[in-house]
């Protein structure tokens, strides 16, 4: 007896079984090819590579599980404007799947499912009902209010990117420095490679925040004139770029908690995984004259998932059944 989730992102084809436990009894959410030396996909790209892979990512699914309901994701936001073609793909499948095994369909969105991820993965959770939360990917950089519902969440936007996603700053950095894309992972552990002596002569790249509002653009090009300067080894700035993201995100959280007089922040999204940049944002704001607390979600989940999105369809279902119960 299980719940099945599926989320068709940009980036990653997800699909997530779990059980009535929130546990994962199996998940596949393998990363969508990009050419070397690009920096995205076009989106007709996506749609066709989503396509091809789901055959093979069914295969690998136990057919002993009996089904009870599917969730799926299918918009980036839970606002009426919010639309991308790859999260049909994954809506579509789940219609399809769901009305031949005659189980309910759950739809939510790719941000609620992050959210969820982040809170069904991590040991202990916000205390209170309403929290602030950071999307932070390739896609989306925002600061958002939360507050639990029964079935999911309301989200409300505080702020956010002006132009350029921070996703798109870390990964416009690293083509430039030759690293793979996506280039999260492989910008982090560049910066790890830091020499004592590098440390002590980082370049600084400006940051820009207002009224919770940001900008990763001028960031941007500054840090592809340093390198094109080639003062500054790959190294130095792969720490300058997470440097900057972390301020520009503890000057937005710090405007956050100001308005809202909450303290209780959780960060999601795959740019959230980068342990420099999560750990540099506790130590700061979790700092006494602060007083935040800041909850991480597992590394596994911070990144494009259907995790989220199948413990959101168990709500949903488990709500349900209640109601037919009484």
């Amino acid at each position: 007896m299980s719940i099945l989730g599926i989320d068709t992102s940009n980036y990653r084809t997800s699909i997530c079984l779990i059980n009535h436990e929130y546990q994962v009894l199996q998940e596949q959410n393998p990363i969508l090819e990009v050419k070397q030396g690009e920096v995205g996909l076009q989106q007709s790209v996506a749609v066709f590579q989503h396509l091809k892979v789901w055959p093979s990512l069914l295969s690998q699914f136990p057919q002993t599980e009996r089904i009870e309901a599917i969730g799926v994701s299918t918009r980036p936001r839970p606002v009426e404007e919010s639309y991308m073609p790859v999260f049909k793909v994954g809506e579509v499948l789940a219609e399809t799947l769901a009305h031949f095994l005659s189980v309910p369909l759950y739809k939510t969105s790719h941000q609620e499912g992050h959210i969820a991820a982040g809170e069904f993965s991590m040991v202990n959770r916000p205390i209170d009902e309403t929290f602030l939360a950071v999307h932070l990917s390739g896609g989306t950089s925002e600061i958002l209010h939360c507050s639990r519902l029964k079935t999911g969440y309301a989200i409300e936007k505080l702020g956010g990117t002006l132009d350029l996603h921070a996703g798109q700053f870390v990964d416009r950095v690293g083509v430039e420095l030759g690293l793979p894309f996506p280039c999260g992972p492989h910008l982090e552990k560049l910066a790890k490679s830091l020499t004592v002596l590098e440390q002590e002569g980082l370049p600084s790249i400006p940051s820009y925040e207002k009224n919770m509002d940001f900008s990763f653009s001028g960031p941007t090009t500054a840090a592809l004139r340093l390198i094109q300067n080639a003062h500054y080894s790959p190294a130095q700035l792969a720490r300058a770029v997470e440097n900057t993201i972390s301020k520009t995100l503890e000057k937005a959280l710090l405007s956050a908690m100001s308005r809202t007089n909450v303290k209780e922040i959780m960060l999601v999204g795959g740019v959230a995984s980068n342990q420099y940049i999560t750990q540099r944002l506790i130590k700061r704001l979790e700092h006494p004259r602060v007083g935040a607390t800041v909850f991480l979600a597992s590394p596994q989940y911070a990144t494009d998932n259907a995790y989220g999105v199948a413990c959101l369809a168990l709500n949903h279902y488990k709500d349900e059944q209640k109601v037919n119960n009484n």
